[in-house]
């Protein structure tokens, strides 16, 4: 049983397990069915719009980004969809899709550790 992250872009593997979008929109140019997307809880602990901005802009660092990130506060749902995922995980193998051109540098590497993901 493993969480790993990949693009969402790249074609699904036989040891993909579940793939699980952590993206909040759909990603461009992408059909669901080529996407083969197991679950989309859209409201996985995404970041705040606010923060998102504040990361994209360039205003700080990956590592300040993770900190901010992780230290809003979770709703019962997004704590819920997360617990969800970690069931999953539990199962068998997860992976995180994400579009970001830099999965490592995402916020889909945050999701990725608290699962105990490498």
């Amino acid at each position: 049983m493993s969480v790993r992250m990949r693009r969402v872009y790249e074609p699904p593997e036989a040891g993909d397990g579940v793939r699980v979008l952590v993206d909040r929109l759909w990603p461009r140019g992408v059909s669901k069915d080529a996407a083969r997307v197991g679950e989309w809880p859209k409201g996985l602990i995404t970041p705040s719009t606010r923060l998102r901005r504040w990361y994209h802009a360039g205003e700080g660092s990956f590592a300040e980004f993770t900190e901010r990130y992780e230290a809003e506060p979770a709703t019962p749902e997004e704590t819920e969809l997360l617990d969800h995922v970690a069931e999953l995980a539990a199962a068998g193998d997860v992976t995180l899709l994400t579009a970001s051109t830099s999965p490592g540098e995402s916020h889909a590497a945050v999701p990725q550790r608290l699962l105990g993901g490498s």
